[in-house]
């Protein structure tokens, strides 16, 4: 999801500097919703859905990221399916559709996706399963190897280690 919301991002601006000539500011339609366009669907209120409608229907130069916008939801779409059978077909139809695309941004990513397709479509054949957990305890170590530099007792060290990892001390 996050080279979705990036690419979406990146639609964003190029459409913003292509109308108005200069980086989103305040008054601007598409520069006003730029954090709500990160939200799922089944987040927005009301008034945030109302606001992107009217930021959308503003000019129609903006198509391009409501275009943007409906593919990174259906993106999101494959992985908060709670059936992973249809989350699966959602995602080979993402895998299809996205490189052809013709918004540059979108292409490129359904071309990652496509270069990545054995491990994207690795989370519908192994019920969800990620290596998130690894890679969080991963980076707790990561950080708190870079402070704890001055250890010179390989066994304080150690335990300094599964200390922050959350593991059990022999």
């Amino acid at each position: 999801m996050k080279f979705g919301i990036q690419a979406l991002d990146e639609v964003r601006r190029r459409v913003q500097q292509a109308i108005h000539g200069h980086r989103g500011r305040k008054g601007d339609p598409l520069y006003g919703i730029r954090t709500i366009l990160r939200l799922g669907l089944e987040h927005l209120s009301e008034t945030q859905q109302a606001r992107i409608d009217a930021a959308f229907a503003a000019n129609p130069r903006h198509d391009e990221v409501a275009i943007a916008w409906q593919a990174i939801h259906q993106l999101r779409s494959a992985y908060t399916d709670q059936n992973l059978a249809t989350g699966k077909k959602t995602a080979l139809a993402v895998l299809t559709s996205f490189p052809t695309c013709p918004i540059p941004e979108i292409a490129r990513l359904g071309r990652t996706l496509r270069k990545w397709r054995k491990e994207f479509l690795a989370y519908f054949e192994t019920a969800r399963s990620s290596n998130g957990g690894a890679e969080a305890i991963n980076g707790l170590i990561e950080l708190h190897r870079r402070v704890a530099r001055g250890f010179r007792n390989r066994r304080n060290y150690r335990l300094r280690m599964l200390l922050v990892g959350g593991g059990r001390i022999p």
